[in-house]
């Protein structure tokens, strides 16, 4: 293996034609997030829609087939980790490849073992059922870990202005992973043999091989591109030191588990939805809470030195306070509530095609194929418009559309079974989608110190999807009390609110390379000394001053 050879970010591009615009796809670096993102999306569907079909078609109670979707938790927690990813170098590995391409490599070996794992179990059999959990638990964080390690591996690799662009090609190797994984699984266990009514244990573990064989392209991947210069410095510690901070992570693990397994058998079973989701939130609490406590209390007794602990946990969240101050609040309720109004809409669409007397075959060719394509060109389209214009008004114009495009669906209602409205809602709304998602990970990614890359930005894609999921669990029931039409005009509503922080963040903060962080932004003074520069660098951008943040990449 040849020595680590870093790939120099290249200075952002203040104003590009459209040809310039579209041979930024064409870069190195987009094509490698393309590859990344592609096994990025291959193992989340193997925990849930290809695996709940296997049970099923096993025999597996629906009840169980459901529990197995909490294997997936990893995604939803990965920040807890994270820090680790920033902080501990692999053994070996990490004086081969880099500390990112280490870890992208260790959770590709990972998931490849959790696959074979599965593939190894007969969900038919008395008590296999234990060691198929076992697999899709590890298949969840090994998963989660490869996204936080892609993830800042992607925002080290080039400056903020290239950043919609990665995001773009990122969100179409996962989009296309996700079909490999999803529609390809269930194609490939059909042509093996398996169906609802001749269950084949064969056709499924010849599947969940081939996907395993499938994540070496990943492996592949990894081995041929080269480590992202990072522009902080790396304080070497002791071996000692980093075992001891994994320790404490893995004893706070375990208390986690231990709480939250022995809470469900403590706390009232009820068969009210709502009873029960406030119970399972006081059990999740609390089992967070359990493994803070431990974790705090390991620290304390000085089982990791605790000047280390803080830098690991707490300095990449009170960075991201300092660099903004109260302002950081206004960022986090932006983040929080951005994608608030295609997410809500978005869990009941299958069930609501259904109620619209539309076929299954008609739902896959529209929403599976037609609008999976217009998802990832409405990325391509987000990738394009963040480079012609500044972030803020690019997340403007996908927060627009994204409220617009609901209205459909109402129009939808007044026409049900009619395919050509159900194209037309589905093409525009994932258009729509796609480009906010685009523009919306180009935003993260240059709200993200390249100090915490892992830390910060998991935090961020985290807190992104906790709330819409959670408004979206009442969707069904706002449209059982309610209708389809004041359902949709819901979710046009709870997205205007956006606009005014798109709005305030704008005025107030700046964000990324491209925005104008030097007063009017026309490129036409150059009588400014760098000094002056720096001056007005303050004025013009406030939350930037009195910080020790290093410069990016590309300044």
């Amino acid at each position: 293996m040849s020595a680590v050879q870093p790939i120099p970010p290249n200075s952002p591009i203040a104003k590009k034609s459209f040809g310039e615009s579209l041979q930024a796809y064409l870069d190195r670096r987009s094509l490698i997030m393309l590859f990344l993102g592609f096994v990025a999306g291959i193992p989340i569907l193997l925990i849930f829609s290809s695996l709940s079909l296997w049970l099923r078609e096993a025999g597996i109670d629906r009840s169980v087939v459901t529990m197995f979707s909490w294997a997936a938790l990893g995604y939803a927690f990965k920040f807890i980790w994270a820090p680790l990813i920033d902080a501990v170098p692999l053994p070996i590995l990490t004086k081969l490849l880099g500390r990112r391409r280490s870890w992208i490599l260790v959770s590709q070996i990972m998931i490849i073992a959790a696959i074979c794992i599965m593939a190894s179990v007969n969900p038919a059999n008395e008590g296999s059922l234990v060691l198929m959990a076992v697999g899709a638990v590890l298949l969840g964080f090994s998963s989660a870990t490869q996204d936080i390690v892609i993830d800042a591996y992607r925002i080290e690799l080039a400056p903020p202005s290239l950043q919609a662009v990665l995001s773009a090609m990122y969100v179409t190797g996962y989009r296309i992973g996700m079909i490999v994984a999803g529609a390809g699984a269930l194609y490939l266990a059909d042509y093996f043999g398996s169906t609802e009514s001749f269950y084949s244990y064969e056709a499924w573990r010849n599947t969940y091989w081939i996907m395993a064989a499938v994540m070496g392209i990943g492996v592949i991947t990894t081995l041929v591109i080269h480590e992202p210069i990072r522009q902080q410095v790396v304080v070497e510690r002791k071996t000692s030191d980093y075992t001891r901070l994994v320790l404490v992570f893995a004893i706070s693990v375990i208390g986690f588990v231990v709480v939250f397994a022995n809470a469900g058998l403590v706390l009232p079973e009820t068969e009210s939805v709502f009873a029960g989701f406030l119970i399972e939130v006081v059990r999740m609490v609390s089992s967070l809470a359990a493994a803070l406590i431990i974790g705090y209390g390991l620290v304390k007794a000085n089982l990791v030195e605790q000047e280390f602990a803080k830098t690991t946990w707490i300095e990449p969240i009170a960075d991201f306070f300092r660099r903004y101050g109260k302002k950081a609040l206004l960022l986090l309720a932006l983040i929080g509530l951005y994608r608030i109004s295609d997410i809500v809409a978005g869990v009941i669409s299958n069930v609501f095609y259904q109620d619209m007397a539309f076929t299954k075959v008609d739902i896959a060719n529209a929403v599976k194929l037609v609008g999976v394509v217009m998802a990832i060109a409405g990325g391509f389209l987000g990738g394009l418009l963040a480079q012609k214009m500044r972030i803020m008004r690019a997340m403007m114009v996908g927060a627009v559309l994204a409220c617009l495009t609901n209205l459909l669906f109402i129009l939808l209602t007044y026409h049900p079974g009619s395919l050509p409205y159900m194209y037309l809602a589905v093409i525009l709304d994932n258009l729509a989608a796609g480009l906010a998602s685009a523009v919306f990970i180009a935003f993260l990614s240059a709200l993200t110190s390249i100090r915490f890359t892992a830390v910060q930005y998991s935090i961020f894609s985290s807190l992104m999807t906790l709330l819409p999921k959670v408004v979206g669990g009442y969707s069904g029931t706002i449209v059982d009390s309610t209708s389809y039409p004041f359902f949709f005009m819901f979710t046009f509503l709870i997205g205007i609110p956006i606009l005014a922080l798109i709005y305030y963040v704008d005025k107030y903060i700046v964000i990324g390379d491209n925005d104008d962080i030097y007063g009017d932004g026309d490129g036409s003074d150059d009588s400014n000394s760098g000094s002056n520069k720096g001056v007005e660098l303050i004025k013009a951008n406030p939350n930037l001053a009195n910080t020790n943040e290093p410069p990016r990449a590309s300044e």
